[in-house]
């Protein structure tokens, strides 16, 4: 079975890039095992998250957690800038106490079915402002300049989290977004330990089994058995990380045999859970 490939890697708590390119190859859907957060710059791009497809204006931000599969489609007849952050979730973990929490953003994003926020007036936003100054911190090159720029990182966060809180930013909709692929997408995110059949998720959304596996790969990318079990791998992965046995994870992730959860898993990940749980 076809799987998407895990892009980028991170070796740190965050990494943080300054990118324009005249040539952007096409890049497949993927996934990363670390949150990523673009600015927009310039240029005419769109981004495909999890069944849904933005079309992308300046300044706009895009949020994409760790396991989400994603591609972009980039015009590259047209100068394309961005800034991108790779972030640990140790490193937000890190960041969340009784008084702030620099994950709600994501989460605030996850309530409003939207990975992409604007900012309705960029003349009036202190968040656009911490954004300027994140931008032009890449031509500064005096005395500590990377701990500067990761000091202004910090600075974008509060100020985003503060918009999101503040109903200051808007969560755009999607170019295309077809409910029912929808509805179909957070019930199987929300049901990866139970039984997830073709069969079973036609009759729950009264829909042709046939019709739905053809919107299904029309409107995501990807089929309907890729895409389940590559969840269930990365919740997997999740799971064995924080300590959680791979035979337990195996049946809690809706895998029906340790043999053939192992193999697909060591497919994917290039090592067994085993292997993995060693890391945790």
């Amino acid at each position: 079975m076809e799987m998407y490939t895990k892009k980028g890697y991170l070796n740190s708590e965050f990494r943080l890039f300054h990118l324009t390119d005249r040539e952007t190859h096409e890049i497949a859907y993927h996934y990363h095992d670390f949150d990523k957060i673009t600015i927009f710059i310039k240029g005419n791009v769109s981004y495909m998250i999890e069944g849904k497809s933005y079309a992308l204006k300046p300044y706009d931000i895009v949020l994409v957690r760790h396991g989400d599969i994603h591609r972009l489609s980039v015009d590259n007849s047209v100068l394309y800038e961005r800034i991108i952050v790779y972030i640990s979730p140790n490193f937000i973990d890190a960041y969340h106490t009784d008084s702030y929490d620099l994950s709600f953003c994501f989460r605030k994003a996850e309530l409003e079915h939207s990975n992409v926020l604007r900012i309705s007036s960029l003349e009036k936003s202190s968040l656009f402002r911490s954004i300027m100054r994140l931008e032009h911190s890449f031509s500064d090159d005096g005395y500590a300049s990377e701990l500067y720029r990761q000091v202004l990182f910090l600075e974008f966060m509060i100020h985003l989290n503060r918009a999101a809180r503040k109903n200051r930013l808007e969560f755009i909709d999607t170019q295309k977004c077809n409910l029912k692929i929808q509805e179909i997408l957070q019930y199987i995110n929300n049901h990866l330990s139970e039984d997830l059949t073709i069969d079973g998720l036609s009759g729950r959304f009264f829909i042709s089994k046939y019709y739905m596996m053809r919107l299904f790969k029309q409107e995501t990318g990807y089929t309907l058995g890729q895409y389940i079990t590559q969840k269930r791998l990365l919740l997997a992965r999740e799971l064995i990380l924080s300590g959680v046995p791979s035979t337990q994870v195996c049946f809690d992730c809706g895998f029906r045999d340790y043999s053939t959860f192992s193999r697909s898993y060591k497919k994917l990940f290039q090592e067994s859970p085993r292997e993995t749980l060693a890391l945790s």
